[in-house]
């Protein structure tokens, strides 16, 4: 019997340059927004908060990353299948602490490897969710 499995990790290297292209990238949308990035267990690996951000969407950032590292989906997502719930359990899912279903969250990949997540929050849920997708464009190269 195995009592142990390993769990592949986003390094703190590419956790921080993760924060900082997602931050050029919400720069050149001439937006303010906080960055977490989150490591394979949900917890915070790296944060960026621009200059101007909303103090709420520090929290929410955070929770967007560990919402998407949790269930290996994109936040996105969630209002799709939220509607597909019975009423019961819809409302005891997005009453669940941390849940985050407005766009921004994105899981990180590798080689077939959920190593964690990255939440954008502060500007719209499209532009919270592209900057993020363009920051994980990074690993791509």
């Amino acid at each position: 019997m195995n009592i142990s499995v390993d769990q592949k990790n986003i390094h703190w290297q590419a956790a921080s340059k993760l924060v900082e292209a997602a931050a050029i990238n919400a720069e050149q949308l001439n937006v303010t927004v906080n960055i977490a990035v989150v490591d394979s267990g949900g917890h915070l690996a790296a944060f960026l908060r621009m200059p101007g951000s909303a103090f709420h969407s520090i929290d929410i950032a955070i929770d967007k990353a560990y919402t998407a590292m949790s269930f290996g989906l994109a936040t996105s997502q969630w209002g799709p299948i939220a509607d597909t719930l019975s009423p019961l359990c819809k409302s005891g899912l997005l009453s669940q602490d941390r849940l985050m279903t407005c766009a921004g969250g994105v899981p990180i990949e590798i080689d077939g490897h959920r190593i964690g997540a990255i939440g954008v929050s502060g500007a719209s849920e499209q532009q919270d969710e592209d900057i993020a997708l363009q920051a994980l464009s990074l690993l791509q190269q």
